[in-house]
């Protein structure tokens, strides 16, 4: 191994700062594992507040057999709060409330209304009907009905039951309805067309009203030696007694046709509709004979 010239320029430099850093290695790594000295530890100074709160721990409440040396081991130290007691950090503000729960907005599903389907206009046109309006319990009559397009193949329908039709003409046509359609009140659903409905008319409609009926009560008979029997009846309106007799017309369109003791029949003069009251008390006025005052006729006699 060659030694350094130190006749040759910059050679005794490197020595010497070869030397020194030596030397600086040295003395950090026995700084490192050894120290310079015994020193003693001290404790950072704490409040008294601190100093009650966590305890006091001083030299004297050390483990008696810890020596010098051992003063290293710094587990009876207590760790310091960030903060004393009594004084508040400022914080800054926050931004949002973490603990605050937004419930998500369901936007409303718009309901799509489909569009409906145009009714096709009927091929056939049904205008009018006459009669527009009867009353129930009539007899059979002849509905007249004008429009455009009928056929001779073409039938009248009322409540889809077909009646027997006479076609007139293209814009004429009749139809015989039986009582039996219209026995009872209400609405029924008048239209025109063909046996297999290819050929058909839109619907007009025949109100059938309540017929008109007696306004009284029979409340009582009397009977006569020539069997001539007396109604009285008593008109809800006024609650007059008024005597009648077979044959007799009330209100202007109620005929008397059958006295009895259980019934009075009556037979509408416009529309010949029969009508039937049977006995009652009725309502009791001062001054009327209700109940049966009838006296004794030749049949009821008990002589021999």
């Amino acid at each position: 191994m060659e030694l350094a010239d130190f006749s040759k320029p910059g050679e005794k430099k490197k020595v010497i700062w070869a030397a020194v850093l030596g030397l600086i290695a040295i003395i950090f790594l026995w700084w490192t594992f050894i120290g310079f000295g015994k020193t003693t530890p001290t404790a950072p100074a704490r409040p008294s507040a601190i100093t009650s709160t966590l305890g006091n721990r001083s030299a004297s409440s050390r483990p008696a057999n810890i020596t010098e040396p051992q003063l290293a081991d710094i587990s009876y130290m207590q760790p310091i709060p960030q903060f004393l007691p009594g004084s508040v950090p400022n914080a800054p503000e926050a931004r949002r409330n973490i603990f605050a729960y937004v419930e998500k907005v369901v936007a409303p599903v718009a309901s799509v209304t489909p569009t409906p389907t145009p009714t096709p206009t009927p091929p056939v046109l049904l205008a009018n009907i006459n009669p527009q309006n009867v009353y129930a319990r009539t007899a059979d009559f002849t509905l007249e009905l004008s429009g455009d397009k009928f056929t001779p193949d073409m039938r009248v329908f009322v409540d889809n039951r077909e009646l027997p039709t006479k076609y007139k003409g293209a814009q004429q046509m009749s139809a015989t309805v039986a009582a039996a359609i219209i026995a009872s009140p209400g609405v029924r659903q008048v239209m025109v067309k063909t046996p297999n409905g290819s050929a058909y008319s839109g619907n007009a409609q025949l109100s059938v009203a309540p017929a008109p009926t007696p306004n009284y009560s029979y409340v009582g008979i009397i009977g006569t030696p020539t069997h001539v029997d007396t109604a009285l009846l008593q008109d809800k309106s006024n609650k007059e007694i008024l005597s009648v007799q077979r044959g007799d017309l009330l209100s202007g369109r109620f005929r008397v046709t059958s006295i009895s003791e259980k019934e009075v029949v009556f037979m509408d003069a416009n529309l010949k509709i029969k009508h039937t009251l049977a006995m009652t008390e009725g309502e009791r006025v001062s001054g009327a004979p209700l109940g049966r005052p009838t006296p004794r006729v030749d049949s009821e006699d008990d002589e021999p």
